[in-house]
């Protein structure tokens, strides 16, 4: 039997191993793809480490996963899937079908949801099974290597934004230029916000504006980032697509009245957020989860539409360690790629 290549942890926080497996093959209403790209994102490392529920070892992580199907499994053609079709998974990998959120078509908070690296093997391999509800159809026109990212960092900023309360013309503040943001600066100034992007130094504010921002705030000025923001008429939306508690925190006092400030970004420290500014101003904070493979292809036809790409370093898989220290240690310009040719 053929085998396949794949990067796998044994234990939490144990360092990468190259290994092959024997090649799977898919069962009913699932595909198995060959991989061509799949992204190195910082949720990774909620898997790596151990650190959600149920994650089990030795696991094979990734969950920005682009390629090709190479076979079908049972009733899977007649859901339109043919081999060779160009299809990206993301950190939606399929729900379950029968938990309330999906019975409702909600099914990116699915209570049995399946994220590549988590459920099942992720996309740090030649080859990937799936189900076929997790597979977004990649545009002829987009690389593997951009189409990887946009499968979660793109959908996640895409959809945070357009599910927002904000309309065109609406003063839109993004919090954080790097992995998520970068790509959030400019769909927002695509769908026609007024763009603020926010970030630490003035030194961003040449790539701010590169990206298409409007205006600059530097979150280390002297002027808060609350005032600077009100000085611009207030923010109708802030996605916070910075991993910083603090910082999210920090933009609250700039929200206009009935403003979203809509999270994105994680972090494990608590927002010192009180109710009082809340409470006159109308204020909205809510998460915001990533989105489902419909979700993931509308983000791709946008960002088709729109010339919008991730800033991307890529490494083959057998550097999968050095790829993975790099994202850690964001030195990555944007988002790193492993790719298996």
């Amino acid at each position: 039997m053929s085998t396949y290549r794949l990067a796998q942890v044994p234990g939490p926080g144990s360092p990468f191993e190259l290994v092959e497996r024997e090649m799977p093959r898919p069962g009913p209403c699932h595909v198995r793809i060959a991989v061509e790209a799949c992204g190195v994102c910082h949720s990774d490392t909620f898997f790596v480490d151990g650190l959600l529920p149920g994650v089990r070892f030795p696991l094979v992580p990734g969950h920005e996963i682009a390629g090709r199907i190479e076979e079908l499994g049972d009733a899977t053609q007649s859901a339109g899937w043919q081999v060779g079709d160009r299809v990206a998974v993301g950190w939606f990998g399929g729900s379950c079908g029968h938990c309330t959120p999906c019975r409702r078509g909600d099914f990116i908070v699915c209570e049995n949801l399946k994220v590549p690296g988590w459920a099942y093997d992720g996309g740090y391999a030649e080859k990937v099974i799936a189900p076929m509800d997790a597979l977004a159809k990649i545009p002829d026109t987009l690389a593997a290597t951009d189409a990887g990212p946009m499968a979660c960092a793109g959908v996640t900023t895409y959809n945070g934004l357009r599910r927002s309360s904000a309309r065109p013309g609406d003063l839109v503040a993004v919090l954080g230029i790097g992995g998520l943001g970068h790509l959030a600066v400019r769909y927002a100034v695509a769908m026609g916000f007024e763009t603020v992007a926010i970030a630490r130094g003035a030194a961003k504010a040449d790539f701010a504006r590169q990206l298409g921002a409007h205006h600059y705030i530097d979150s280390t000025a002297d002027t808060t980032v609350g005032d600077a923001l009100r000085s611009l008429g207030g923010a109708k939306v802030v996605l916070a697509t910075a991993a910083n508690s603090g910082a999210i925190t920090a933009t609250v006092d700039g929200l206009a009245p009935r403003g979203e400030l809509v999270v994105i970004g994680a972090d494990a420290d608590p927002l010192g957020i009180s109710p009082n500014q809340l409470l006159m101003g109308g204020g909205i904070i809510r998460g915001h989860p990533s989105g489902t493979a419909q979700d993931v292809q509308d983000t791709m036809a946008f960002s088709v539409l729109h010339g919008i790409r991730p800033m991307t370093e890529t490494a083959p898989l057998d550097q999968v360690a050095e790829a993975y220290r790099k994202m850690l240690s964001g030195a990555a310009r944007f988002r790193m790629v492993l790719t298996t040719r």
